[in-house]
């Protein structure tokens, strides 16, 4: 069941702007235990919510690596989201309506100040292990740099330290295709409907691989129209609409585009030397979206981590499907530093300066 905070007091947002208050919507799973040391934060990725154990079976869930008999386990809905936190259609107390496209800019390091702030309301001070995959692993990222002794382990798949100018160009894309309907932003019941569906279409060629649509889409037979891999294109993008609010994508690609750690922290590589957490950082091998040589940037620079690359047919989506896999890594990096106590695990982090990985075409940030 999803479960609201009201926070009702100013957020200023980096942008200088400022939202009145707050509404966090977030679920729990498991029981806080008695040394509250068993907490794992989860952050969600773009179109995600935060019912974590629906949209990552296998990883999360009774008998998975992340079990909820063993973990207190915390997803908030980021702000600009459709699943109840603050966002472009929470009423602006200026005009009575929806902010809609009048809504602020929200960055990468607005949402984690706001994950930090909630936190401090659940009364959640450290967290054993914070995790998240794509824009998720970006939130992540810029929070662990914020607080890093709030975290004992940190552990993110497919994502980076700054969102790069293909990632940029992509979200662009599907934005020039929502402002092409020009109904994005309107009152109508499918306001924004077309514009939605043509920009799920762009990205599914981000999310997916060349062997994903050839293995799944290729005709069984001759034909000349009406082929699957144009069917599945409209049936993700009807899919996506029926689900999700137009201008909430178009605000979240908008604020992932502004992701970059090292934004007034004298660059990337400077920032990711904040985080003490030893980090398990996971990398597919066909991503498209967020490259291995990403991947190859946090390992070199988080002082004590560890690189992974797990192998997958399903390109930057991997990081939701390839859940066994996932949790294969996960639990041996949880068995590993489990046999470390945290305050002897942070003295070890100042000390260490962590594995380097070398990654054919990888350059230094």
């Amino acid at each position: 069941m999803t479960r609201y905070l009201y926070i009702n007091h100013p957020f200023e947002l980096e942008s200088g702007n400022t939202l009145p208050s707050l509404t966090a919507a977030y679920h729990t799973f498991g029981t806080l235990n008695a040394a509250r040391d068993n907490v794992i934060w989860i952050c969600h990725a773009l179109t995600a919510n935060s019912h974590c154990e629906d949209w990552w079976p296998g990883l999360i869930g009774k008998g998975c690596t992340i079990d909820p008999e063993r973990y207190y386990i915390v997803c908030v809905n980021m702000l600009g989201s459709s699943y109840g936190s603050t966002s472009p259609q929470s009423i602006d107390a200026r005009t009575g309506k929806p902010y809609g496209l009048d809504f602020p800019l929200l960055t990468t390091k607005d949402n984690a100040r706001f994950f930090s702030l909630v936190a401090d309301y659940l009364g959640i001070r450290g967290i054993r292990l914070l995790m998240g995959g794509s824009m998720g692993g970006q939130h992540a990222l810029e929070w662990a740099c914020t607080e890093p002794e709030r975290f004992d382990l940190l552990c993110v798949l497919a994502t980076n330290a700054r969102h790069s100018a293909w990632g940029i160009a992509f979200n662009e894309s599907q934005r020039m295709a929502l402002r092409a309907d020009p109904t994005l932003g309107g009152e109508g019941p499918e306001a924004g409907k077309a514009g939605l569906e043509a920009a799920r279409a762009v990205a599914m060629l981000s999310y997916r691989h060349y062997r994903t649509y050839v293995g799944t889409q290729t005709e069984p037979e001759e034909k000349y129209d009406d082929y699957r891999a144009s069917s599945y294109q409209r049936y993700q993008g009807y899919k996506l609409w029926k689900r999700f609010d137009p201008v909430c994508y178009y605000a979240l690609s908008r604020g992932m585009d502004s992701h970059d750690v090292g934004r007034g922290r004298g660059g990337v590589a400077s920032a990711l030397r904040r985080i003490t957490a030893p980090a398990l950082v996971i990398s597919i091998d066909t991503d498209l979206l967020f490259p291995i040589e990403e991947q190859a940037v946090l390992s070199r620079h988080i002082p004590n981590s560890r690189l992974e690359v797990m192998h997958s047919d399903y390109g930057h989506d991997g990081f939701l499907t390839e859940a066994v896999k996932i949790g294969e890594f996960l639990a041996d990096f949880l068995n590993e530093e489990l046999r470390i106590d945290a305050t002897t695990k942070r003295a070890f982090t100042d000390a260490l300066t962590g594995r380097k990985f070398a990654v054919p075409g990888s350059e230094e940030v």
